[in-house]
């Protein structure tokens, strides 16, 4: 079992940059898919991003691409997710989750339902 805990939200203006972080509890951080996803405020939870076990692969939301970089470090059993360039519509609570089914060291996951842990979320609002 891992337990998630994010940080790194806040206010920043639009074409601001932040930095969420995520912290895993247990020796076991490496062998979970990581992912990222936000829900706005009466929306659904939608993906942001993944990131496989090694940090070689990962996948982004088309609405992300290009801005949002996430990559992970297992010797601090961390997974971050940089976002530059943010826009108003990327306001949203951000929470970091975990995917215990592996299939290859390459995998990574989109589906909220494939994920197994997930942390309690950080807000970010971007204003404009």
């Amino acid at each position: 079992q891992v337990q998630l805990v994010e940080s790194g939200g806040g206010l920043v203006q639009a074409g601001g940059s932040l930095r969420l972080s995520c912290a895993a509890s247990g020796r076991t951080f490496s062998s979970y898919i990581m992912g990222w996803f936000r829900q706005a405020a009466g929306q659904e939870r939608e993906f942001v991003a993944t990131v496989s076990l090694s940090g070689g692969s990962t996948y982004y939301a088309d609405s992300v691409k290009g801005r949002f970089t996430i990559s992970r470090d297992n010797a601090k059993n961390t997974v971050y997710l940089q976002m530059n360039s943010l826009k108003p519509e990327d306001t949203a609570v951000y929470y970091c989750a975990a995917d215990a089914t592996v299939y290859s060291r390459s995998s990574v996951s989109t589906s909220a339902y494939k994920y197994d842990y997930w942390g309690q979320g950080t807000q970010v609002t971007v204003a404009s």
